[in-house]
């Protein structure tokens, strides 16, 4: 349901716009926003790219989503229904989307989804052939606080040897 709640957490399309721009994505890249909502990321996808999106307030389910992609960029829902009621998903969404896109997922965050970033998933990712690329801080006012684009980017196959060596 769209109410004022909902509204309040969609990202302003100007810093969607930014946070794309910070982003190595190349003219064959396939873009993927999950998480759609009001589309302040897939509006500002660059148009001469293969853009999907999906949105459960469209019945548009990420998990019945089965295209290749290149990138997911979004910004996730930081709490969703589990089994144990509502937990923060950042690490679920973000290891999940790391198994879907082959060279970027980024996703906008606050501090208690980069927390979720303990040593122990970080070295999942890593093992995965994943790495935490960069993290640009950004300020929202209406959300009153800063907020974390974290862009993580797959390893090339030819480094993982050389970064992952076996032990």
């Amino acid at each position: 349901m769209k109410d004022d709640k909902y509204y309040l957490h969609q990202t302003p399309e100007n810093l969607a716009r930014d946070l794309i721009s910070k982003l190595d994505i190349t003219n064959n890249d396939i873009l993927y926003e999950p998480f759609k909502g009001e589309g302040a990321f897939y509006n500002n996808f660059p148009v001469n790219n293969i853009n999907y999106y999906t949105e459960i307030e469209e019945q548009l389910d990420y998990k019945n989503f089965n295209e290749n992609v290149d990138w997911v960029i979004t910004n996730p829902p930081f709490k969703l229904d589990g089994e144990n009621g509502r937990v923060n998903s950042f690490w679920y969404l973000l290891n999940y989307f790391t198994d879907k896109a082959s060279k970027g997922v980024a996703f906008l965050g606050n501090d208690y989804c980069l927390a979720t970033l303990m040593p122990k998933r970080l070295e999942i990712l890593r093992v995965k052939g994943w790495y935490l690329n960069k993290i640009i801080v950004c300020n929202v006012k209406k959300w009153r606080g800063r907020y974390f684009f974290m862009v993580f980017r797959k390893i090339n196959s030819e480094l993982i040897d050389y970064l992952l060596p076996n032990y």
